[in-house]
């Protein structure tokens, strides 16, 4: 394909043919006939001059490659106008930040960003999330909103302009104002572009889940709920059921900490199983504290199991401290209080921290 590209670009070094075209489009690009020919007579004119584009686009110091994956996507490319559209698109999102290899993934993903249609319906729905990234206290806006324009794909929406903003406005009624807004549309965009209803219907579920628009929980409840379907939230009901919890005290622990849901089918399983069955956690510290199954076992957890165990099973320690404490220490907190400060145990205690093996406390 390189190699009929670069015909093309000697075959056009000055104005191209009608017939040198078609040939770049069907041979090169594998398009149809009749389509190359359709899209030859939609979209060139005694003005353009595709050779111009390449070179302007190469400019940029794009590469052969992306310029054919970007007609590939989007043949009209090769025809726009460099100075109404191509090149104002550009600087928009060198703008935003984006330059050289960083810009150009960012196009190959959306081809649509270089058309004609960016200004009319694309910009001014970036405009509006601009805006209502300006609370953003992460001072990141812009990084932020390159992130959610890489997976936002709101070309497809019929007026994406009206529906952008409606659900914004609906968000903002909703009680997720400033960050938290930059952060949700940030981490699900797809929030942007849904319907009406099934927006509402969205935050109806996470009402019916016992979450008011008043609390904090509710943008991070909104979140968790977008991301799972009705079947996987049914399934994480089912596990912690199949360990003797009620589906109301799952809920409970989900409006204490609505990310909970999201965490693995596998991660809970071993959590709630090593919680319950070797720390002897009751079910009701795990429902006040739902947080602790969130922890990572192999990095936080168990080291601090072991510590604790061996520390008794030497008798550095006459009562055993509350675990549910225990985990919750910032790391230099913990291995000052537990380790650094038993200079004669220091390296074995050391050794069982970071071992990495479970150490089974004696009786």
């Amino acid at each position: 394909m390189v190699t009929l590209f670069n015909r093309y670009l000697h075959t056009v070094s000055s104005s191209p043919s009608k017939s040198a075209i078609l040939t770049y489009l069907t041979e090169s690009l594998g398009f149809p006939k009749p389509r190359a020919l359709l899209f030859f007579n939609k979209y060139s004119s005694t003005e353009t001059n595709p050779q111009s584009v390449i070179t302007f686009l190469k400019s940029f110091g794009f590469t052969n490659s992306d310029i054919q994956t970007w007609v590939t996507q989007s043949p009209p490319i090769l025809f726009s106008n460099i100075d109404r559209t191509l090149k104002p698109n550009l600087q928009y999102f060198q703008g935003l930040g984006l330059n050289g290899l960083e810009l150009s993934k960012f196009i190959s993903k959306n081809p649509s960003y270089l058309s004609d249609k960016f200004q009319e319906r694309l910009k001014p729905c970036i405009d509006i999330v601009k805006r209502s990234m300006l609370y953003d206290d992460n001072n990141d806006k812009d990084e932020n909103l390159i992130r959610l324009l890489r997976r936002c794909n709101w070309i497809l929406v019929k007026d994406p302009v009206t529906r952008v903003a409606s659900n914004i406005k609906y968000l903002e009624q909703c009680g997720i104002v400033g960050a938290q807004l930059t952060t949700i549309i940030s981490r699900q965009p797809r929030l942007l572009i849904m319907g009406e209803f099934e927006l509402k219907e969205l935050v109806a579920k996470v009402v019916d889940k016992g979450f008011s628009t008043d609390s904090r929980m509710f943008v991070h409840a909104l979140y968790t709920i977008s991301c799972l379907s009705a079947e996987t939230f049914e399934k994480k009901v089912e596990l912690f059921q199949s360990f003797g919890f009620s589906e109301d005290e799952l809920l409970a622990m989900f409006r204490r900490a609505p990310g909970l849901i999201r965490a693995s089918e596998s991660k809970l399983r071993v959590g709630i199983d090593f919680f319950l069955n070797e720390v002897k956690f009751k079910k009701e510290a795990i429902v006040c504290r739902p947080t602790c199954l969130m922890l990572s076992l192999d990095e936080r957890v168990i080291p601090r199991y072991n510590v604790l165990n061996l520390m008794m099973s030497k008798k550095i320690l006459k009562k055993r401290p509350k675990f549910s404490n225990v985990i919750w220490l910032p790391e230099n907190e913990f291995l000052d209080k537990y380790i650094f400060k038993n200079g004669d145990h220091e390296d074995e205690l050391l050794l069982a921290y970071k071992g990495g093996g479970l150490i089974v406390a004696k009786e």
